[in-house]
C-alpha cells in the first residue's frame, strides 16, 4: 500500500518517468486497438464490481475507519455500498454500449481541387486524473478514457487509498482479459503530495490533466500544471423561482435540488425568489425546504416574510458551496434581478428556472453562463448518467475545450484527414 511519507527528489523523478513511459506505451497500444476489445475491457470491469463487491466493500469500510473526522459531505462521497457499486457497473456497462467515437468522421467536404477533407475523432493520449475521496471516479474516469482509446494516470485521494487500489485491480485485470496493455490504467506508487506537481509539471509528458476535487487542489494543479488542464470547479449552483412559475412544482424542483444528495457539485446551494410572488412563495418554499431538513439562510427579505423560520445569512453565504442541508434564498426582482445576482456569484456549473412563462424562460436561458441550464428541472440532472452520457469523467466549468459533463466525445480530439488523388500545391 503507498504510503503519505514525503519521497526524494530522484524517487520521485523516477516515479515520474515509471508512469509516463508504461502510460505513452500503453496509449500507443490503445491508439492502435479496435472497438471490441475497448468494449470488452469495459464489460469485463463491470463484470468484476459485482464478482469482487465483499472485498471492495471490506476495503472502503477500512479507508472509512483510517480517515476519522471527514465533513460529512467528503465522507459520503467516499463511501460506499451495494447499492453504489452496482450503480457504478451499471455505468459502466452502459458505455460499453454507447457508439464509438474514435474514428468518426465529424464533416466531410470536397474542395474545388478535387480533395476530400475530412475531420476525424482521434484520441487524446495519456489522461492523469487527480482526485479526492471519489472511489467511483477511478471507475469513471478509467471505463470513459479507455473507451474512448486514452491511457490514464489515476492519483486519488489517500483518504480512499485501500478502495482505489482495489479498483485499480479490477481495471488491469479486466484489460488483461481484453487483451489490452495493463499499464493503460498507472497509479503511483508514492503518495508524497509533491508527485502531482512533478507529474503535472514534466511538459510534453501528460496530453491532458482533470483535477476533480476542492477549489484548493484545482487551483494547485492549475499553477503546477505545464500541460493542459480541464478545471471542475465548485458547483454554485441556483434555482430561480420566477413570478410565473407553479409553486407546487418549485417547492418539489426545490426540495430535490437541495436534499437528495447535498454532498454534491450539482446540488443547489441558492434559491432565488421573484420578488413578485415572495409574499406568498418564499413562506411555502421555505417551509418545503425545512421539512425535507434544510437550514435555510435567508436575505433580509427572505427574513421578513419567514422570521426565525431561517437562519440570518452571512456575506460568505452568498456564492457558497455547502454540500450540506443548508442554502441560501434570497429575494431578487425579476430575471433580470435573477441574472445579475447569478453572474456575480455563480461558478458556471449548473443554474435552473421554474416558471411557466417560456418567454422569460427563455431570456433566462440566454442570459446565463454556465455549463448546463435547466428549466422546469431540478439542477441534479448535470451529470453525464442524466444527460445520455452513460457516465462523465468530470463537469468542466472552462470552455477550452468541454464545457459541461466530459463524455467520450470530450475525451477525445479532432484532426484533419486529406484523401486526394496526386493534388500538390502549387
Amino acid at each position: 500500500m503507498p504510503t503519505d511519507t514525503p519521497a526524494p527528489a530522484p524517487a520521485l523523478a523516477e516515479e515520474v518517468e515509471r508512469l509516463l513511459a508504461a502510460g505513452r506505451a500503453a496509449a500507443l497500444a490503445l491508439y492502435r486497438s479496435d472497438a471490441d476489445s475497448r468494449r470488452q475491457f469495459v464489460r469485463e470491469t463491470a463484470a468484476l464490481l459485482g464478482q469482487r463487491l465483499d472485498s471492495l466493500l471490506d476495503a472502503n469500510l477500512r479507508d472509512l475507519h483510517a480517515a476519522g473526522e471527514l465533513p460529512s459531505a467528503m465522507r459520503d462521497r467516499l463511501r460506499l455500498d451495494a447499492q453504489r457499486v452496482a450503480g457504478m457497473a451499471r455505468d459502466a456497462a452502459a458505455i460499453a454500449e454507447l457508439p464509438e467515437v474514435v474514428g468518426a468522421i465529424v464533416d466531410r467536404r470536397q474542395m474545388p481541387n478535387g480533395l476530400v477533407v475530412e475531420r476525424q475523432r482521434v484520441p487524446l493520449g495519456l489522461i492523469g486524473i487527480i482526485y479526492e475521496a471519489r472511489p467511483n471516479v477511478t471507475i469513471d474516469a478509467a471505463v470513459l478514457a479507455l473507451r474512448a482509446g486514452n491511457a490514464v494516470v489515476l492519483r486519488g485521494g489517500s483518504e480512499a487509498a485501500h478502495t482505489n487500489a482495489k479498483l485499480a485491480e479490477i481495471l488491469r485485470d479486466a484489460l488483461r482479459l481484453s487483451s489490452l496493455p495493463p499499464d493503460a490504467v498507472q497509479t503511483p506508487r508514492l503518495r508524497d503530495r509533491a508527485l502531482v506537481d512533478a507529474l503535472v509539471g514534466r511538459a510534453g509528458g501528460l496530453d491532458l490533466a482533470i483535477p476533480r476535487g476542492g477549489t484548493a487542489l484545482i487551483e494547485a494543479v492549475s499553477r503546477a500544471a505545464r500541460v493542459p488542464v480541464i478545471q471542475h470547479y465548485q458547483g454554485v449552483c441556483h434555482l430561480y423561482v420566477d413570478g410565473s412559475a407553479d409553486l407546487a412544482m418549485a417547492a418539489t424542483v426545490a426540495v430535490n435540488a437541495k436534499a437528495q444528495r447535498p454532498g454534491v457539485c450539482n446540488a443547489m446551494e441558492a434559491l432565488l425568489v421573484d420578488s413578485a410572488i415572495a409574499g406568498r412563495a418564499v413562506p411555502v418554499l421555505v417551509d418545503a425546504l425545512r421539512t425535507a431538513g434544510v437550514e435555510v439562510r435567508g436575505c433580509p427579505r427572505t427574513l421578513a416574510l419567514v422570521g426565525d423560520r431561517a437562519v440570518a445569512a452571512a456575506d460568505d453565504d452568498y456564492g457558497r458551496e455547502f454540500l450540506e442541508l443548508r442554502c441560501l434564498c434570497a429575494v431578487v426582482d425579476g430575471v433580470s434581478g435573477a441574472v445579475e445576482h447569478i453572474g456575480r456569484y455563480g461558478s458556471h456549473h449548473t443554474e435552473a428556472i421554474v416558471a411557466a412563462d417560456l418567454e422569460v424562460a427563455e431570456t433566462f436561458v440566454r442570459s446565463i453562463d454556465a455549463s448546463c441550464v435547466a428549466v422546469n428541472a431540478s439542477t441534479r440532472f448535470n451529470d453525464g448518467g442524466c444527460l445520455g452520457l452513460g457516465a462523465e469523467i468530470g463537469i468542466s466549468t472552462t470552455k477550452l475545450h468541454a464545457y459541461g459533463p466530459m463524455g467520450l466525445e470530450a475525451l477525445t480530439a479532432v484532426r484533419f484527414v486529406v484523401r486526394g488523388q496526386g493534388q500538390v500545391r502549387t
